[in-house]
């Protein structure tokens, strides 16, 4: 946690109690906003003016003797591919440039009704498109942990706001490990719930069947406080699972005592840094002598993974971007006729990689190869889910690392099957629909570790019992001070 931070639950409680007020909170946040948001770049926009009305009338009713909620006065940051009503929300793209939602998102409402005050819009990968968020239209994200380096992608602003203070806790989607995956290199706690917990209304989609929103946190407990609060039936998502979400602050204490856990050994192999399988070894030391039963466990398919979602993936972004034409919202390039001016916006406003999985997912999904391609990475898809099942049969969570690596340097990789490859530890997940979350633990040349917890459906429960051990467990190094 960076130098001054408190976490979520600790400010939420001060408020409520009167002892502190949101408005001092959010003064003290938006000033280190001011500070380092230069060297850093988290935010597409701070809605200072926004985040201070709001902290005002959270003062208002704390001091009326109202239930402000579990959140009060609590900032955090949104990334910027969720709807909100009055403010832009771009996805870090040129074709939605100063589009202004005219709704909120169904999380951003549930943040609100719990008092927690928003204090921008984060960056990213455009269109959730990436793992460094070095492919934003409005320029690169920068790891507070080491400037020079990314925070990864997509939802790098959003861990990047959470690692620099910015914010105690922000919002992030994870379509392939686009909360994960930047939550190891920033060196923060990042959940992807299980696929329906949360409700996608708002959220400006890129991959239908894969994308889920889901919290950054400095704190196990934050998260675990984060995600009860937007979690829930929405009538608003079709996906949206019907059935309560399950309680899981009140379990973050019971242990991992007896509990089964299995390292995927799939993940721990080729590809994967020495010093990245070194922490996960460590990680599953510090389960056992905490009372679980840890054991090496095979689920042969997640090799596949990362094929088998560069069909998937782009064929519905193909499918989903295609309302961007330049007549209903978002950038419009005039021209002679219909069809000039839709290829002259979607030329001008979308960048090369979505561009390129654009034309992937199209590919996929054409006449002659929809078998060949996109029909075969479903059933792909589903000897994942049934190796998963398998494994879970013998185990109540997985461990594996985050990432392969630790957070490369800004403009390092130029190929992007390189790029795609930082994602292989994380896609499985997705293609699946279970929850799974990074915690850190350790470092490499002091640079955060991730370590990923995985769980079956509606697991959420045993894996954050799990991912509390190991906070308490983690090296003194996994919450090392930022640098910019």
């Amino acid at each position: 946690m960076t130098a001054g931070a408190q976490s979520a639950v600790t400010i939420a409680a001060e408020v409520r109690s009167g002892s502190r007020s949101a408005s001092s909170v959010v003064d003290e946040h938006l000033a280190r906003i001011e500070g380092a948001e230069p060297s850093v770049h988290a935010f597409n926009e701070v809605t200072a003016d926004a985040a201070r009305a709001a902290a005002a009338e959270v003062d208002r009713r704390v001091a009326a003797g109202d239930d402000v909620g579990p959140l009060a006065g609590v900032p955090i940051a949104l990334k910027d591919n969720l709807c909100t009503l009055g403010v832009p929300t771009t996805c870090s793209s040129r074709i939605l440039e100063g589009w202004v939602p005219p709704y909120d998102a169904t999380v951003v409402s549930r943040l609100a009704a719990a008092g927690a005050i928003s204090v921008g819009k984060t960056n990213l990968d455009e269109f959730a498109m990436g793992s460094s968020t070095e492919n934003s239209a409005f320029g690169p994200t920068r790891n507070p942990r080491d400037t020079s380096r990314v925070p990864g992608g997509s939802s790098g602003g959003s861990a990047a706001a959470v690692a620099a203070g910015f914010a105690p806790i922000s919002l992030g989607s994870d379509t392939g490990g686009s909360i994960r995956q930047p939550a190891a290199f920033c060196g923060v706690v990042g959940v992807k719930p299980t696929y329906g917990l949360v409700s996608r209304y708002g959220l400006i989609a890129f991959a239908s069947s894969l994308d889920q929103i889901g919290p950054f946190a400095t704190t196990v407990h934050d998260a675990a406080q984060l995600l009860e609060v937007i979690a829930g039936h929405d009538p608003y998502d079709a996906t949206s699972i019907p059935e309560p979400a399950p309680s899981i602050v009140e379990h973050l204490d019971d242990g991992v005592q007896g509990l089964r856990v299995g390292i995927v050994t799939e993940l721990m192999g080729d590809g994967i840094s020495p010093a990245v399988t070194a922490r996960v070894r460590e990680a599953a030391d510090a389960l056992a002598a905490a009372g679980a039963t840890v054991e090496e466990v095979s689920v042969p398919a997640v090799t596949y993974g990362l094929s088998a979602y560069y069909l998937i993936a782009p064929a519905e972004a193909s499918s989903n971007l295609a309302r961007y034409d330049g007549v209903r919202y978002g950038l419009r390039v005039d021209a002679a006729t219909t069809n000039e001016m839709m290829v002259a916006s979607r030329t001008a406003g979308f960048g090369d990689e979505v561009k390129r999985r654009i034309m992937l997912g199209t590919y996929a999904l054409s006449a002659g190869y929809y078998d060949a391609f996109y029909g075969k990475a479903q059933k792909v898809r589903t000897l994942i889910c049934r190796d998963f099942e398998a494994a879970y049969e013998r185990f109540d969570v997985l461990l594996s690392p985050t990432a392969p690596t630790t957070a490369f340097e800004v403009g390092a990789i130029h190929d992007p099957l390189t790029m795609y490859l930082n994602d292989i530890c994380t896609i499985p997940t997705n293609l699946a629909g279970h929850p799974a979350m990074s915690v850190p633990f350790g470092t490499d040349e002091g640079l955060p570790v991730g370590v990923q917890v995985l769980a079956p459906s509606l697991g959420e429960v045993p894996m954050f019992r799990v991912a509390a051990a190991l906070e308490a467990a983690a090296p003194a190094s996994s919450t090392a001070e930022v640098t910019s």
